[in-house]
This record gives structure tokens, C-alpha cells and sequence, in this order.
């Protein structure tokens, strides 16, 4: 266990190749299962109590008991990424992930107690820096978020096949490009797994909670903006708003604020990436947490 990576099944914490759950799991079957993921900055954890809370407000929307306090999971996590930080490499950081699905389904029906899976991985850094230098290029699919009356998507559920199929779509034109999925009234949304927020004329604009999942670090950037002295505003927001903003960027748990080049190919910066008040909210994200982000993806190029 010393030279691998551990994670945490159902009360037991073992090497990640022995971290094993069944195929009847119905979190598996059925994607019925929730989850939340932070990550650390240089090993240490960011905001797990806000992480946690916003799981167990997911649970509670999805009818699921964990059979464990937060105060316990809080604890388990600790403990696991403790275990796994001697494992990190120079300038590397972890995504930290607790799942939780409603059990494995059994003969007579109905499911056993719930699974819970608390796990670290490496942080895509590699992968993703080259965004830091040139930018993140988005395109809107045909596939539409999914309506809050059909699912709340401020619910962090493992059911991520929208998000998923609207992905696939824009790689198959274009594989530098993500997905900026609108809602059903053709609005901007959001990414996978990303917010997204636009600059005008010195203020900010982000789309209203209800038809997103409402991001920790979008939350931070809110408040950060705040800190700045610079006006940040929810309002329902198109492709209009995007072609003719001065600045985009997105944030989410790994990239916490990454500029946008291009939604749809058209630029959406007026000068260099990242734009002037992308790069004070991700000065002040960087003093906040201890680590130059930026400087942490380059690094990796």
C-alpha cells in the first residue's frame, strides 16, 4: 500500500486495484448515485465542509441516506488523502471525490445498505495546459441541458450522459473544443462540469442558479469578484451576449478560472488571453489558495 494509491469502500481502505464494487450496483446499472469532487492545492484540501455540504443537499434531493454524518466522511477523506499524498509527484494535486450510490440490487428486490466510495486521482494538468496559454475553445451542440423539470441539474448526480453526449458531438468536429451547452430557451448553460461567465464593459454577467449546477469555485469567483470592487450580475444570457462579450472564462474544481478564446469560432477576447479582468480574478484565486494556477498547468507544458 505504500507505492499506490488507496481509496475508501464501504468501510474499508485498501489499494485502489482491491477497491472493488458489484456489478449490481445500482449506481452502475443506473447511474442511481451522487457525488462531489474537490481538489488540493499543493496537498492541502480546498473547502471540503462547502464540497460536502452541496453532496449532502444532492443526497437529500435523490431520497439517498448514506448511513454516515458528514462529520464522518469529512474524516474519511482526510484520512485517504492523507494516505495517498506521499504518492504525489512534484507540482501535481488530486481531484477528491466522494460517490455514493443507493446500493446493489438484490434478489427478493429492493437494494442493500448504500455504497459509499471516497478516492483521490491526479489532476489533468498536463492534459490542460496548453488552455492556460492559448485558451479554452467552446461550441454550443444541438443537445440542450436538461430541463429542471425534467432533473435539477443542481444536483451532482453520477447520470452525466447529457453533458456527456453533447461532448462527444463538438469533439467529432472539432477534438480541441468543449461543449457550452444551452438550456431550452436557448440560454447559455454551462460545460462539463465548468460555469461559464462573460465580461462586458468591466462587469461580469453569469447565468441564474437554477438551470446549472451552481460550482464551488464559481461561488469563490462570485465572492472574489466582490473582494475586487468589480459589479457581478445573474441574468439569463445568449449567443448574442457571448459573440459580442469583451472577455469569457469558465471555472470549475480543476481548472478554477481558465480563459475562453472562441464560442463557436468566434473569438471572445478583445486582446491578449487572458483579458484584464480574467487575470485579476485569477491573481486573486491564486493569492487565495497559496499557488499560481496558472503557473501550475504551464509548468506542465
Amino acid at each position: 500500500m505504500k507505492n499506490e494509491r488507496v481509496a475508501y469502500v464501504n468501510g474499508q481502505i485498501t489499494p485502489e486495484i482491491e477497491a472493488k464494487i458489484s456489478y449490481n450496483d445500482v449506481g452502475f446499472l443506473y447511474g442511481d448515485a451522487v457525488f462531489d469532487t474537490t481538489r488540493t492545492f499543493g496537498g492541502k484540501i480546498f473547502r471540503l465542509d462547502q464540497h460536502l455540504d452541496r453532496l449532502f443537499n444532492s443526497l437529500k434531493y435523490m431520497r439517498l441516506d448514506p448511513l454516515m454524518t458528514k462529520e464522518e466522511m469529512s474524516a474519511v477523506t482526510i484520512d485517504v488523502l492523507e494516505r495517498n499524498l506521499p504518492l504525489l509527484k512534484e507540482n501535481e494535486d488530486y481531484w477528491v471525490s466522494q460517490r455514493v450510490s443507493r446500493g446493489v440490487r438484490q434478489d427478493l428486490g429492493g437494494v442493500s445498505n448504500p455504497t459509499v466510495v471516497i478516492e483521490t486521482f491526479p489532476l489533468p494538468l498536463k492534459q490542460r495546459a496548453s488552455l492556460y496559454r492559448d485558451g479554452l475553445e467552446l461550441v454550443t451542440p444541438s443537445i440542450r441541458r436538461t430541463s429542471p423539470e425534467s432533473q435539477s441539474p443542481r444536483a451532482k448526480v453520477h447520470n452525466y450522459i447529457n453533458i456527456i453526449q453533447a461532448d462527444l458531438e463538438v469533439k467529432s468536429q472539432n477534438a480541441n473544443a468543449s461543449a457550452l451547452l444551452l438550456d431550452v430557451h436557448g440560454n447559455l448553460c454551462e460545460g462539463n462540469g465548468a460555469n461559464i461567465f462573460l465580461v462586458k464593459d468591466g462587469e461580469i454577467f453569469t447565468p441564474h442558479e437554477q438551470y446549472i449546477l451552481a460550482g464551488i469555485s464559481r461561488q469563490v469567483t462570485i465572492d472574489l469578484a466582490h473582494e475586487l470592487g468589480i459589479n457581478i450580475t445573474e441574468k439569463n444570457l445568449d449567443l448574442y451576449d457571448a459573440y459580442t462579450a469583451d472577455e469569457i472564462f469558465v471555472t470549475s474544481t480543476s481548472y478554477c478560472i481558465c480563459p475562453v478564446v472562441s464560442v463557436n469560432g468566434s473569438k471572445s477576447v478583445n486582446g491578449d488571453i487572458p483579458g484584464p479582468v480574467t487575470k485579476r480574478l485569477t491573481g486573486a484565486y491564486s493569492g487565495m489558495v497559496g499557488i499560481d494556477i496558472v503557473e501550475q498547468y504551464l509548468a506542465h507544458l
